[in-house]
């Protein structure tokens, strides 16, 4: 009898695994599907009298990271977003979402401009990652991810970054800095892609799922962890089969976001985003005093 029980447990422990296996999986299938709002989708929906600012001033126009100057609820705010293209030739330009450094530099000349005249700022994650080629590391692509966050960790208007598609390690981080962190109900946010996590633990990009079940790059596990501050509903089946509610969700979520920030005086809301993302992750003490991430 008792062995029984044991197996009995086991085998609904085992497919308890699978179900929330299953969900994981499906939740990063969403945060893909080829027919999800991208940045301009809301933008078009959430702004109005949005003018592009295009280029670094330095090198080029990079397509994949747009920059904004709107209205928003009767206030002008400085937008900035990552763009991935819906057929294959604008994904094409658009590198699939994946900036080079020329990108991070006009979000920075985008962060500088709301500076100067007082402008929040709202951003608009969406990306499997920076560009990793060749040509993008020679111009200095870590170097300029540094300088992006640096940014934006300095700014004292108010930041609100949302996820609204794939967060993809640096890339994404890079315009994620904020007072207020949201993301909707069925993107994802990670360190690496279920399939990149694959390829270095099993050597096998096959096992994306087991990969993603791992590290949990959903909205629910990273509001557990302290990562994000709100899951933004979306329509039943995701954002892609209604974008409209959609973008409702989403503004209500802003608003409430960005009028929590502004109640904060300038100095301290700074200092307090620099302090919200230098806390996050789990750290021990090591035999000689000092301390390592866990």
């Amino acid at each position: 009898m008792v062995r029984v029980t044991d197996e009995v447990r086991r085998l609904r422990r085992r497919f308890q695994e699978r179900a929330e296996e299953s969900h994981i999986w499906e939740a990063v299938q969403l945060a893909r599907h080829a027919d999800r709002p991208y940045t301009l989708d809301y933008a078009e929906r959430l702004f109005s009298d949005a003018f592009e600012l295009r280029g670094d001033r330095a090198f080029n126009d990079d397509e994949a990271l747009i920059t904004l100057l709107a209205r928003y609820h009767g206030q002008t705010v400085v937008a900035i977003g990552h763009q991935k293209g819906r057929d294959l030739s604008e994904r094409t330009r658009r590198m699939f979402g994946m900036p080079h450094p020329e990108g991070y530099r006009k979000a920075i000349r985008a962060v500088d401009l709301a500076q100067r005249f007082g402008y929040p700022i709202l951003t608009f994650v969406d990306t499997p990652g920076a560009y990793p080629g060749v040509n993008a590391e020679e111009r200095g692509q870590a170097g300029m991810i540094a300088r992006s966050i640096l940014a934006f960790c300095q700014a004292t208007v108010p930041v609100v970054a949302t996820i609204i598609g794939e967060g993809g390690s640096g890339g994404a981080l890079a315009i994620a800095v904020g007072d207020k962190v949201l993301m909707q109900e069925n993107s994802i946010y990670s360190v690496i892609s279920p399939e990149g996590c694959a390829a270095i633990l099993w050597k096998d990009s096959g096992q994306a799922k087991k990969a993603a079940y791992a590290f949990r790059p959903t909205a629910r596990a990273c509001l557990d962890l302290g990562v994000i501050d709100r899951i933004v509903e979306e329509p039943h089946g995701g954002a892609h089969t209604d974008p409209a509610a959609a973008a409702t969700f989403l503004d209500e979520a802003l608003r409430q976001a960005l009028s929590d920030a502004e109640q904060i005086p300038a100095a301290e809301r700074r200092a307090a985003r620099r302090a919200k993302f230098r806390q996050m992750g789990v750290w021990g003490v090591v035999d000689d005093g000092s301390t390592e991430a866990v």
